[in-house]
């Protein structure tokens, strides 16, 4: 197993990628602190992922509350014993519209879900990576912020953020062993999120529009961002900080 022994903290995982990336992180071993707004959701992905043999415990949080970062690391630690790793997959956008129409509010409310978060997550989780000799943190992008489109400019705009944010954490944190790496999914109508991506129903119009842009012809699933999340994660990536990782069927060429 590769992440046996390892403990792990996935936000946003209630359901589409996080949930993925949970399942996928407890099947290769690591107790997962399922973390999400969402009780119900977060409860079901953990008592799921238990019935099948794994470790997981569910934790009620707000990933844009210092207090809640607090209580999900102290939870971690209390259920598993440690932390070895952060995934940082929570995120929120505004509907797909003009620039001039996103309100303050949703600006404040972008930034605050996709980029305070991973602030909050190192200032909370750096220091227990410190006195265990080490850790990483995936964050989780989107290809958004490598190719940004019309409609989604403060969107795209704090992916950019979640990106430099990762690779600067990288080389500040290397001298601690604390790797730091970020994965750029491209859309996907099997997340919550994708109505607003597509600003309205996702008609099979829509999605076709979007199939058009992937040279490999079809759209990623939360498996697909989960074993690249793994991948970063284990022991195999070792000596890899400060990458970004497109799993986007060549989207982003």
């Amino acid at each position: 197993m590769r992440l046996k022994g390892k403990v792990a903290i996935v936000t946003g995982a209630a359901s589409g990628f996080g949930e993925g990336i949970a399942r996928r992180f407890a099947e290769e071993g690591a107790g997962v602190a399922v973390a999400d707004v969402n009780a119900a959701g977060g409860q079901r992905v953990a008592g799921e992922i238990a019935t099948a043999g794994g470790r997981a415990i569910f934790v009620h949080a707000d990933v844009t509350r210092a207090a809640d970062w607090a209580k999900l690391v102290g939870a971690a630690q209390s259920a598993f014993g440690r932390l070895d790793i952060v995934v940082n997959n929570a995120g929120w956008t505004h509907r797909n519209k003009p620039f001039l129409e996103v309100t303050e509010d949703e600006f404040d409310r972008v930034y605050a879900v996709n980029v305070k978060s991973v602030f909050l997550s190192a200032q909370h989780a750096l220091p227990v990576f410190r006195r265990q000799g080490g850790g990483c943190f995936v964050n989780v992008a989107s290809t958004a912020g490598v190719r940004p489109r019309p409609g989604l400019t403060v969107y795209n705009s704090s992916k950019g953020a979640v990106i430099l944010l990762s690779k600067s954490m990288a080389a500040e944190f290397g001298p601690d062993n604390v790797r730091v790496n970020c994965v750029n999914p491209v859309f996907s109508p099997m997340t919550g999120l994708s109505a607003d991506f597509a600003g309205g129903a996702v008609t099979e119009e829509a999605k076709q529009r979007f199939l058009a842009t992937i040279p490999l012809g079809r759209f990623s699933t939360p498996l697909d961002v989960a074993n690249a999340c793994l991948y970063l994660a284990s022991d195999e990536a070792a000596f890899v900080s400060g990458v970004c990782l497109e799993v986007d069927g060549a989207r982003c060429v």
